[in-house]
């Protein structure tokens, strides 16, 4: 589904992804952990096409289409989702239009009649039962004036709406309580099929114990310089990771 090679990304004059392979096919949850500064989140932003990064080199395919040739956009009617590690606030739209909005404009991308305003309702009703998400939230602007943990139940409801082929959720856990983060995991392992797949960009195990992981791999200094299975994360959790830095040589 997702195959980067090489990849280098910039912002100005100042380098940060080094070099960056990684593939994810169909089916697969991947967990992307490492250190403050090592280039998680903007290895998240490039792969959604943020303008502020700059591709040097490399290459990145999604189901076989060179999407570093899409914009933000066609990206999104592509499949592919990005969960945010600080969700903006959009003031005077409610979520119910924004949805809506972008859900028929998916549905237009892949050839699909808009939903009837019935059908729309059933299926927000559905999917926000998924993260437990209030359904006053829905009859309000998007993010203002939720709490951390509603944006993050909102991210996910967004997702569930969406139904991406490859979501990409960059520290969704980051200022969770245990029950927020429980809800909010579950409902991203709810939604998982053998039709499309998952990045997770964490610091902490405990979204792991939610959200198996098939592989996890730690990205340092631009780089991912081990891959393991979901046991390498609790060993980080454990032991931290100087014991995989120490021995990293900077090319």
């Amino acid at each position: 589904m997702l195959k980067v090679e090489n990849l280098h990304a910039s912002i100005g004059d100042k380098q940060i992804l080094k070099g960056i392979n990684l593939t994810v096919k169909a089916g697969e949850v991947h967990a992307i952990m490492g250190p403050n500064g090592s280039g998680k989140s903007t290895l998240a932003s490039v792969l959604a096409g943020s303008e502020k990064f700059t591709v040097t080199e490399g290459s990145v395919e999604f189901e076989g289409e060179n999407l570093l040739d899409l914009n933000i956009e066609e990206r999104s009617r592509k499949g592919l989702f990005l969960g945010f590690q600080y969700p903006v606030e959009i003031p005077g739209v409610t979520m119910a239009n924004f949805m809506k909005l972008a859900v028929n404009e998916q549905r237009k991308s892949r050839g699909l009649e808009p939903l009837t305003a019935g059908e729309y309702l059933r299926m927000m009703k559905e999917k926000s039962a998924i993260v437990e998400l209030d359904s006053k939230l829905t009859a309000r602007a998007v993010n203002e004036g939720f709490s951390g943990g509603e944006k993050k139940k909102n991210e996910i409801f967004q997702m569930a709406m969406l139904e991406p082929k490859l979501a990409i959720l960059d520290e969704t856990d980051s200022g969770l309580d245990i029950d927020a983060l429980r809800i909010v995991a579950t409902g991203v392992t709810r939604l998982k099929t053998p039709e499309n797949a998952t990045v997770v960009i964490t610091h902490y195990q405990r979204l792991l114990d939610y959200i198996v992981p098939d592989y996890v791999h730690v990205l340092y200094k631009g780089r991912i310089i081990y891959t393991g299975d979901k046991s390498l994360a609790l060993k980080l959790e454990k032991e931290g990771y100087d014991w995989l830095i120490n021995d990293y040589k900077e090319e």
